[in-house]
């Protein structure tokens, strides 16, 4: 099932409750499938965004599932904290992560979905063998830290060779991408296997936000396998 999930790191903060309302269903019309709130610590990237008050915020203020996805170091000990609040999905990253696996059972005890980030130049062959242990995979096709950046071609075999693992294990773990989704680029992710689609600038500054959610959604579930 092909989702759209609009990041708020492209959107205008200071009117945080409109910016969400904008990519909301209403009248019939189904919106964004989740809110995607991007963490940064300053530390594991080099750009410093929100934390917890503002996924509050999110929570308290949208009916949409929130989709935290943490570039922070020491996930271990802060990610559980995000499940705790009501996250609905809590992704952490494999280059920041002592014990993955471990983490990844902690946040399905406290109600939440776990979801596995790797960078451009990480590969996904060393996690295979605990792909069961994640409900999904976040393939980044920028380097994290900043919007608005262009997505990474090379990142279609990555895709690929993450659902061909997912199919071949049997599993129903979905694939996330996030950086320079757009509609020029989404439909080749779809192509590769990606099914959850993170739309930050392509969304926000879009005039109409939620006719941009639709046409994104009809594009990738037009080539979604």
């Amino acid at each position: 099932m092909t989702a759209i999930h609009p990041s708020i790191l492209n959107c205008d903060i200071a009117h945080l409750a409109d910016e969400l309302d904008r990519v909301t269903g209403h009248d019939g019309a189904p919106g964004a499938d989740g809110i995607h709130v991007d963490v940064m610590d300053n530390h594991f990237v080099p750009n410093l965004s929100w934390g917890l008050p503002v996924v509050e915020a999110v929570l308290a203020h949208s009916s949409l599932p929130v989709d935290a996805h943490l570039m922070i170091e020491d996930p271990d000990r802060w990610a559980p904290q995000y499940a705790e609040v009501g996250c609905h999905s809590v992704t952490f990253h494999a280059e920041a992560a002592a014990a993955p696996l471990r983490l990844a059972r902690e946040l399905h005890r406290l109600g939440a979905r776990a979801g596995l980030a790797l960078k451009p130049a990480t590969d996904i062959a060393p996690f295979v063998d605990i792909l069961n242990e994640f409900d999904m995979i976040l393939i980044m096709t920028v380097e994290p830290g900043f919007g608005g950046q262009s997505f990474i071609e090379q990142m279609i075999p990555k895709i690929e060779r993450t659902r061909a693992a997912i199919n071949a294990a049997g599993l129903e773990v979905s694939i996330q991408v996030d950086g320079g989704i757009s509609r020029a680029t989404i439909e080749r992710a779809a192509m590769a296997g990606a099914d959850n689609f993170v739309a930050g600038s392509a969304v926000f500054r879009a005039e109409d936000a939620h006719r941009e959610v639709e046409a994104l959604r009809e594009l990738a579930n037009a080539h979604t396998h």
